[in-house]
């Protein structure tokens, strides 16, 4: 080890201030160590960015070792990751109030933080691998939290989906390890295409099945059915990280299989782009048509995931420039905008325990506050400018139409139209019957049942930032831009 040991402590301070927060009886002390853990973290993450650091933590084999590095694509995630997970916490001091076993909860979330770091910062396949697995494994807890028939159930079936899903991923490994230079990240890919020649087909099959593996964490059909099931069951703030958050640990799997290792030049024009192209616009079609049939809030905002961060691969699965930009962009509106629409439903919950949309008539007018957080968010769901869900969709839809992809190009804008209208059909009908029920409606009887400053405070300052960075989204695109030069 060396000067850069501290490379380690993004993940090293979770592990370690969990086990201390899963052993502290009293709240206070418990919540307060809660939120500096979170704080310290985000804080730390934001300044290792700030410069390039490297470690080698453990070799194994020549070509096998545990090591991380801080390159362009890991700082965005991580920065992403930390910051939302110190919002989200602290609504769930709050919210945890009327759960049991909160020490656990917080236990397990704060753990879960440490393994998305790990695998942020992973410098290779390997590393990346493990994290994975962790991610999954620490995660696991959250959505069986509450203990029910039906928690367990879901948490059995996330952990199922998520193991094949990963050993899809990991038969991968076993081929990249054999005709990659290295299986270190590199921009660009590392196939050594003297190996590769007259076994291009069986590669990509098994870029393919990689894709399809990493794929059911960000919930791309075939392998999507978990999320409708554990998001419900599980406490609010942890269906908000799944849903926002978790997902995004897929992407960085697909992103570092497609452009640090095999390479965009290998797989462009070729029928795995094709057929993924054709996966991610068939989940963003389905995704749609679920949420708007689904009654259960947090089963249509689970099926609204679906379909969004499909888009996400449809963005990457264009292997261009614009297409990685918008998919990026998409990332950040997605993971904000979704943690808003989950901790709403999550407020919701914790002070009127209603769960169907059909109950949420003139609920405007108790909880004004969290009823506007959650009408920003739809509409950067839906892509309605000036919030930044458009801006997203607008480098998604240039993207897909260069004169490349031809009609399926063309299909897969149309498609992404489709879901936004199907988008305002499933979300807008919540906003409008909230704040005007209606003449009918008995408006005397409502109290205010707006929640804390714990709870709102997070809300505001991600739908302040859904604003923003849709009125100023430059910065950001810089960003991302710097993140694709080095890989185009």
């Amino acid at each position: 080890m060396n000067g850069n040991a501290i490379l380690l402590l993004p993940m090293l301070l979770p592990l370690i201030a969990g086990l201390i927060i899963g052993f502290q009886k009293e709240e206070k002390q418990r919540n307060l160590l809660v939120f500096i853990t979170m704080a310290v973290e985000a804080v730390l993450v934001w300044w290792l960015c700030l410069g390039e650091h490297s470690l080698e933590a453990w070799r194994m084999t020549e070509r096998l070792s545990i090591a991380y590095h801080t390159d362009g694509l890991g700082k965005f995630f991580a920065c992403l990751i930390s910051t939302i997970w110190l919002l989200a916490a602290v609504f769930a001091l709050e919210y945890m109030k009327h759960e049991h076993k909160p020490a656990r909860f917080f236990m397990f979330y704060t753990f879960s933080l440490g393994a998305l770091m790990s695998l942020c910062f992973s410098a290779n396949m390997m590393t990346l691998y493990l994290s994975y697995e962790f991610m999954t494994i620490l995660t696991v807890p959250l959505v069986i939290h509450t203990g029910t028939p039906e928690a367990v159930r879901a948490g059995i079936k996330y952990l199922g989906y998520s193991v094949f899903g990963a050993g899809l991923g990991l038969m991968g490994f076993f081929f990249l390890n054999t005709y990659c230079v290295t299986t270190d990240f590199v921009a660009g890919g590392t196939l050594d295409m003297a190996l590769v020649a007259g076994r291009e087909n069986t590669l990509l099959v098994v870029f393919f099945l990689m894709a399809i593996g990493f794929g059911c964490k960000a919930g791309m059909f075939p392998l999507h059915a978990w999320l409708p099931t554990a998001h419900p069951v599980a406490p609010s703030p942890a269906s908000a990280v799944l849903s926002g958050i978790i997902t995004k640990g897929g992407v960085i799997a697909i992103i570092r299989v497609t452009y640090y290792l095999f390479g965009a030049d290998f797989l462009r024009g070729t029928w795995v782009q094709t057929a993924l192209l054709v996966l991610s616009i068939v989940t963003i079609f389905m995704g749609s048509m679920l949420a708007y049939k689904e009654k259960l809030l947090k089963r249509r905002l689970a099926y609204s995931t679906v379909s969004n961060v499909s888009y996400v691969v449809f963005g990457l699965m264009l292997l261009s420039p614009l297409g990685f930009v918008g998919a990026l962009l998409q990332v950040v509106f997605h993971a904000v905008a979704k943690n808003i629409l989950f901790l709403c439903a999550g407020a919701i919950i914790y002070k009127t325990e209603k769960t169907y949309v059909y109950e949420y008539k003139g609920i405007g007018k108790q909880m004004p506050i969290v009823m506007w957080c959650f009408a920003l968010a739809s509409l950067s769901l839906i892509g309605i400018p000036p919030t930044s869900g458009f801006v997203s969709k607008w480098y998604l839809a240039q993207g897909g139409l260069a004169p490349a992809f031809g009609a399926l190009g063309i299909t897969g804008v149309a498609m992404l139209m489709v879901s936004a209208l199907l988008t305002a059909g499933y979300l807008l009908p919540i906003v409008i019957d909230a704040f005007f029920p209606g003449k009918d409606f008995d408006n005397t009887s409502l109290q205010k049942k707006e929640p804390n400053y714990l709870m709102t405070v997070p809300l505001v300052l991600l739908s302040v930032a859904v604003v923003c960075m849709g009125i100023l989204p430059n910065p950001l695109m810089k960003w991302i831009a710097g993140i694709s030069g080095m890989i185009f």
